[in-house]
């Protein structure tokens, strides 16, 4: 079996100059054996970094797209690649791999890459980490270290801005010392991007004290804060704030109207479904679509039979 990869796999076409793989063909390196990783990582370590880099991103598509697609020892592999795309890559195709030993890793890539986007990517990594431990899906063994880290680039002034504000994203939903107080230095700074993600925090702490803030900053005039904080209400999920999202479901920017539909999903309760139900036969098929997951999340809180009523097949 190993003998497909140095067979049907070449990556460079005849004249050693271009690549030559297609979907189909990357396809075939799912779920290699330790074999076939060995000759793979030979002829990929070969490539120039602008074609690793359209491997990668041609695997995370392909696994994205395929659940049956498994590169994600390939894209451990890559974590350790000397180029900074290709790193960064590596971990967003890591994305639905849920194993501690994963952890290691990501916490030296957050705290001693040299690459800003890297650790910025690592960050967001160790944030789903933290979601996993919460929902008790993995042992809390490293939470102590994976927070001390990322707390510590929240505080850090000299921490650059992109680190820095994808570190409190993902720690935001813990109750930790500091947390709240960097939400709210970050909410006042006069850096907007460091504002957005204070937002995005707030509903991710799924603490009420934000509340007044995030229905304030749906009437903002930058549509990115108005889709933040309709957003991080979904996440809330306190049916008071329903009116507040209903009076901007016809916001002139198409995202914004996509996070109200999404958030009434997420909060659920009966005015939701009003909401949910009065755009259901709208004329946008993006709109009707949308309202029809939301609804189906909306009554699978209820009762996760009700979804069985709705597509019996």
């Amino acid at each position: 079996m190993a003998d497909r990869f140095r067979s049907q796999h070449s990556f460079l076409s005849e004249d050693q100059s271009a690549p030559n793989f297609t979907g189909a063909k990357l396809a075939e390196l799912s779920n290699p054996s330790r074999e076939e990783l060995e000759s793979y990582t030979n002829s990929f370590c070969s490539l120039p970094a602008s074609q690793r880099l359209a491997i990668i991103t041609k695997m995370v598509e392909l696994a994205e797209n395929n659940v049956e697609l498994n590169f994600d020892a390939i894209f451990k592999y890559c974590l350790k690649d000397p180029d900074a795309e290709v790193r960064s890559r590596a971990i967003g195709g890591l994305w639905e791999n849920e194993e501690i030993s994963l952890i290691a890793p990501l916490l030296d890539l957050f705290t001693r890459d040299d690459s800003e986007k890297v650790r910025a990517t690592a960050a967001t990594a160790l944030g789903r980490f933290i979601l996993l431990i919460e929902q008790g899906t993995i042992k809390s063994i490293h939470l102590d270290r994976i927070t001390t880290a990322l707390m510590a680039v929240v505080n850090d002034p000299s921490a650059g801005e992109e680190v820095k504000r994808r570190s409190l994203e993902a720690v935001a939903s813990l109750g930790v010392p500091g947390v709240k107080a960097a939400i709210t230095e970050f909410y006042n700074s006069m850096n907007p991007r460091l504002k957005v993600s204070s937002i995005y925090a707030m509903g991710r702490s799924c603490d009420p004290v934000w509340l007044p803030i995030l229905t304030a900053e749906l009437k903002n005039a930058d549509p990115e804060i108005r889709f933040e904080a309709a957003t991080a209400l979904g996440e809330q999920a306190d049916p008071s704030v329903i009116p507040d999202l209903a009076n901007i479901g016809g916001d002139p920017d198409s995202e914004v109207r996509h996070a109200v539909i999404q958030a009434m999903g997420k909060i659920g309760g009966n005015r939701a479904k009003e909401y949910l139900h009065g755009i259901l036969s709208s004329r946008d098929t993006t709109i009707a679509e949308l309202a029809r997951q939301a609804m189906d999340e909306l009554l699978a809180g209820e009762d996760p039979l009700s979804l069985k009523s709705l597509n019996p097949n």
